[in-house]
């Protein structure tokens, strides 16, 4: 789950010199292979593309920048039960593009649900307050993956 301490706003430039960090080829390209492709990257399908523009990254530089840049909320990590650490680009703060997942459990393809209704915002709502009354317990985020057969599995 991604820190939101403000340390990696989703546009970032200039901000990892204020995390102590810097910019390098490697994070640069990282970050181009991870906001232009759609979905749900692996770190060998990051590893894939950076490869192709730079033959020497190793999958282990990929790996720890893949770690890095979701520390710092700049990407976010999902684990969907495929055995991998599937990465994407936070666009913008959680309201700008919350949204929650539809994994299908037999292709593991992951569907992005953006378009709430308002009955789903009102019991969000509801469900997070009543948490956080009950465990006294400051609610800063969600995360909802729902588990399941996409339309084309089920035939």
């Amino acid at each position: 789950m991604p820190r939101r301490d403000g340390c990696g706003p989703p546009w970032f430039t200039g901000q990892l010199r204020g995390c102590g960090r810097r910019m390098t080829v490697t994070r640069e390209l990282i970050l181009d292979v991870v906001s232009r492709k759609k979905g749900h990257l692996s770190a060998e399908e990051v590893f894939d593309a950076v490869r192709k523009q730079y033959p020497t990254v190793g999958l282990v530089t990929v790996y720890r920048t893949l770690d890095l840049l979701a520390e710092m909320n700049v990407l976010s990590r999902h684990e969907f039960g495929d055995g991998r650490a599937r990465y994407e680009m936070i666009r913008g703060s959680k309201s700008d593009d919350h949204h929650h997942h539809l994994v299908c459990t037999s292709c593991n393809r992951v569907i992005d649900y953006r378009d709430f209704i308002d009955d789903e915002v009102r019991l969000l709502k509801k469900t997070e307050a009543g948490l956080s009354k009950k465990f006294r317990f400051m609610i800063t985020d969600h995360v909802i993956e729902f588990y399941g057969l996409c339309e084309k599995c089920q035939k």
